[in-house]
């Protein structure tokens, strides 16, 4: 379940833990996991909808 609640706090759905360690290293880190999670998504996207909507026959 750790790489789904971290999933959740990247996309700001679950609030961080208050526990953990916040250095600068970290808040790069995070926002560069984010930014690369987000251009996955947005890949995925656009392949399925050329894949099942954009046939060429």
């Amino acid at each position: 379940m750790g790489v789904l609640r971290q999933l959740a706090e990247y996309f700001y759905i679950k609030k961080r833990d208050p526990n953990a360690p916040h250095t600068q290293w970290m808040k790069y880190m995070h926002g560069i996991n984010r930014i690369s999670l987000f251009m996955f998504l947005v890949a995925a996207i656009i392949v399925l909808l050329k894949l099942f909507v954009f046939k060429r026959h």
